[in-house]
C-alpha cells in the first residue's frame, strides 16, 4: 500500500502497573499489591496506529490530545512511528491504569474526561498562519489509501462525520457503545458480540442473524462480528455470511486490545486489494497471535528516559535505588554476572546498559554461586572486592549480590524495565527471563565485545606464567 492508512478516532493512554500480591490488607480483605514496574502504551485509536505501523505500513493518526502529561507521554509513545494530526481536546487525556499482579488484572482506574473540541463536521479554512488541524485532517482523509474509524465515544468521529461520508477508499469501522453509528457505505463494520447486541434494533438470537440485520440497518457492505476465541461472523451485503474460525488460543490469555488489532490488520488487507473474506480471515489470524503472544500487555515501548536525573542518595542500594526511579516515573535498567577479573568489554557492556534508562543496577554472583557454577577455582576476585569494583564505575547505580544459581529472585524484587545480557543468549536459554516477564520487564540483548572474555584472560595468563 503505497498510501498511507489513515486511523481517525478517540486515542487514550493505557498503563499497567505490574506487581506482587501475596498478602492481605490487614483493614480491608483486599490484595496488597507491591508495585515493581509501569508499563504505558497508546490505546484506542493510538493503539490500532501503532500496530498498523509496526507492519511497516505509513499510518497517519488523526486524534484529540490534552496538552497535559497523559497527553504528552501519548505524543512521546507514537511520534517516533506516526504522523500525528492532533484536533484540540476539551478536558485531560483519559488515562486507564490496570494493577496487575503475576499477569491478572486486579482492578482498573480511569481518569480524564477529554472529548475532541469544535463542531460536528467542521472544517475550518486555511489561513495565512498556516493550515489549521481541520483541514490537516481534510487533506490526509483525501490522500488516505483506507481509512479505520477507531470510535470510542469521545468526539473525534463525530467532528469528522461530514468527511467520512463517501469516500473512495476502504473505511472500516470499529464502534463502540459510547460512539455513534457507523457512516453509510463502509467497507467493513467491526462490533464485538456485545456491541452487535447493543446495535442491533431487535432481540439477540445469533451473530449470524444479527450480522445480516446490521448490513441492512448500517448500510454497510460488510459486518464481521468478533466473537474472541471463537473467531468472527462474517455477512455481506446480499445475504452472504458464515464463521471465520480462529486458532486455538490458551484460555486466560489477555485479550486487551485484540479488537483494535482485528481492524488495524483488517484496513491493511482491503488497502492492498484483498476481498473481505480473505481480510476478515487475516484480521483473525493476527488477532489470535496477538492475544496468544500476550496482548497489548506484552506491548514494550522505548519510554523517554526521567527530563531530569533521578535523585537518590550515595551509596543508596540497588533496591533504594529502584524504588527512585520508579517514584519519578524513570525507566530501571538491571544487568547480572559473575564480573571475574572485570575486563574492557564488561565496561563496554554495562555503558551501553546505562544508557538504555535512568539507573543501571547489577546484579552478581556471590563467591559460592561461582563455585557451584564454575567449580573450586573461582572466582579468582571475591564478591567484596568485585563489588568494589562495579560501585567504582561510573555507569553503574547500585550492586546487589544474590547466591542462588539465577538472579531469578532478585529481579523479581527490584522489578527492573530492562534486563539486559550480553552475547550470543536468546531468552529461550535464558532462566530468569520468565522471571523478567513476571515482573514486567523486557530482555535486552547486546553484542558483546570481540576479543575479551573472563575465560580467556585466565588462560592466557596461565600460558604465560
Amino acid at each position: 500500500m503505497s498510501a498511507p492508512l489513515v486511523i481517525v478516532g478517540d486515542s487514550l493512554l493505557d498503563v499497567d502497573v505490574e506487581g506482587t500480591a501475596d498478602r492481605l490488607c490487614p483493614d480491608a480483605p483486599v490484595p496488597v499489591v507491591e508495585g515493581q514496574a509501569e508499563h504505558h502504551r497508546p490505546g484506542g485509536a493510538g493503539l490500532a496506529a501503532l500496530l498498523a505501523a509496526r507492519d511497516g505500513t505509513a499510518v497517519t493518526l488523526v486524534t484529540a490530545v490534552g496538552d497535559d502529561p497523559s497527553g504528552r507521554c501519548l505524543e512521546d509513545l507514537l511520534s517516533p512511528t506516526v504522523e500525528i494530526v492532533r484536533l484540540p481536546l476539551r478536558g485531560t487525556t483519559v488515562r486507564k491504569t490496570r494493577v496487575r499482579a503475576r499477569g491478572q488484572t486486579l482492578v482498573r482506574i480511569d481518569t480524564g474526561d477529554g472529548r475532541a473540541m469544535g463542531r460536528p463536521g467542521q472544517v475550518a479554512s486555511r489561513s495565512s498562519a498556516g493550515v489549521s488541524a481541520f483541514a490537516r485532517a481534510a487533506d490526509a482523509l483525501a490522500s488516505a489509501g483506507a481509512v479505520l474509524v477507531a470510535d470510542y465515544g469521545r468526539g473525534v468521529a463525530d467532528l469528522l462525520r461530514e468527511l467520512l461520508h463517501g469516500l473512495d477508499v476502504p473505511v472500516v469501522w470499529d464502534p463502540h457503545p459510547r460512539g455513534s453509528l457507523p457512516v453509510p457505505g463502509c467497507a467493513l463494520v467491526t462490533p464485538s458480540e456485545a456491541e452487535a447486541r447493543g446495535m442491533c434494533g431487535e432481540p439477540y438470537v445469533s451473530p449470524e442473524r444479527t450480522a445480516r440485520r446490521l448490513v441492512r440497518d448500517l448500510d454497510a457492505e460488510a459486518v464481521a462480528i468478533t466473537l474472541g476465541e471463537r473467531g468472527a461472523m462474517l455477512a455481506r451485503r446480499g445475504g452472504r455470511f458464515g464463521p471465520v474460525p480462529a486458532p486455538h488460543v490458551a484460555t486466560g490469555a489477555d485479550a486487551c486490545g485484540a479488537g483494535d488489532r482485528f481492524a488495524a490488520a483488517a484496513a491493511l488487507a482491503l488497502a492492498d486489494g484483498a476481498s473481505t473474506e480473505d481480510a476478515v480471515a487475516r484480521a483473525v489470524g493476527e488477532a489470535t497471535r496477538f492475544v496468544a503472544e500476550g496482548g497489548a500487555a506484552a506491548l514494550r515501548l522505548p519510554r523517554p528516559a526521567a527530563e531530569a536525573p533521578v535523585p537518590f542518595p550515595s551509596g543508596a542500594s540497588a533496591f533504594e535505588v529502584a524504588a527512585a526511579v520508579r517514584a519519578a516515573g524513570g525507566r530501571l535498567i538491571a544487568t547480572g554476572g559473575c564480573f571475574d577479573l572485570l575486563h574492557a568489554g564488561h565496561v563496554s557492556l554495562l555503558r551501553r546498559a546505562r544508557a538504555l534508562g535512568d539507573a543501571l543496577v547489577v546484579c552478581v554472583n556471590s563467591d559460592d554461586s561461582i563455585r557451584r557454577l564454575k567449580g573450586p577455582s573461582r572466582p579468582l576476585v571475591s564478591e567484596r572486592d568485585r563489588v568494589e569494583v562495579l560501585r567504582a564505575l561510573g555507569c553503574v547505580d547500585a550492586v546487589t549480590v544474590f547466591d542462588e544459581d539465577t538472579p531469578s529472585q532478585v529481579i523479581e524484587r527490584l522489578g527492573p524495565d530492562v534486563w539486559v545480557k550480553g552475547g550470543d543468549y536468546d531468552e529461550r536459554s535464558m532462566p530468569e527471563a520468565e522471571a523478567v516477564r513476571r515482573a514486567g520487564g523486557e530482555v535486552v540483548i547486546l553484542p558483546t565485545v570481540p576479543g575479551y572474555s573472563t575465560t580467556g584472560l585466565i588462560a592466557a595468563a596461565r600460558a604465560a606464567s
